[in-house]
């Protein structure tokens, strides 16, 4: 009887044990498949970072490409014989509010304000936004600048010469390189004072000039500081 319960005892603790063995079985595999399961996401995590990078790489190739299509890769002056540089570029037209950094001092054309500064014939005392001092450009005004090393007699005849002249205006910039300077759209010169005959050539060339965007638009109705 007492053989008879020892065997029936030790068969059950044998079923426990398999029952665990299996048991341990079934949790490795399931952290095997777990772990298995958890490289795979990551894999696919890595895949898609990866081809988004790449997709992202070459949209800015493209947008690159395009740039150096429409000459943004190559803006530049290049100087004629009569001392005056024309940029070799596009300039974009668009009427924009968030603030544009032009490539040159003072600005020769390129996005701008929506609003121009009269130019009329206008002396201004004080520097321009230089966005809405563009779009007067676009209305074939010419812009007289100059520095605090400008002389006050030159300074003074051409403040004279375009209080004369419709479709241009003058003001201060000192953050610009030469002490006086003209500027049309796309086009520019330094000069070396009121008597230098590049100021009346420039002002006869492109006064509403054949550069002109906008020919015969208004240089009154906007802004006069």
């Amino acid at each position: 009887m007492g053989s008879a319960k020892s065997s029936s005892s030790a068969a059950r603790t044998a079923r426990i044990e398999e029952m665990r063995r299996a048991e341990k079985a079934r949790e490795r595999r399931n952290r095997i498949l777990v772990i298995a399961g958890s490289v795979v996401a990551v894999a696919a995590l890595v895949v898609g970072a990866v081809v988004v990078v790449q997709a992202r790489s070459d949209d800015d190739k493209d947008s690159a490409a395009s740039a150096s299509a429409d000459g943004k890769g190559g803006d530049r002056f290049v100087t004629g014989s009569d001392g005056v540089r024309t940029w070799q570029g596009k300039l974009g037209r668009t009427h924009v509010t968030k603030k544009v950094s032009y490539p040159m001092e003072p600005p020769v054309g390129g996005d701008h304000a929506q609003v121009w500064m009269n130019c009329n014939g206008n002396v201004y005392t004080k520097s321009l936004n230089p966005m809405n001092a563009v779009h007067s450009l676009e209305h074939g005004a010419v812009w007289v600048t100059y520095t605090g090393k400008a002389a006050k007699a030159d300074v003074d005849a051409l403040a004279a010469k375009v209080r004369s002249t419709p479709y241009t205006l003058m003001s201060p910039d000192d953050d610009q390189a030469q002490p006086i300077m003209l500027t049309a759209w796309g086009h520019q010169r330094a000069v070396s004072g009121a008597g230098d005959p590049a100021v009346g050539a420039f002002f006869e060339k492109f006064v509403q000039g054949a550069q002109t965007p906008e020919p015969g638009a208004a240089c009154t109705g906007g802004l006069s500081q």
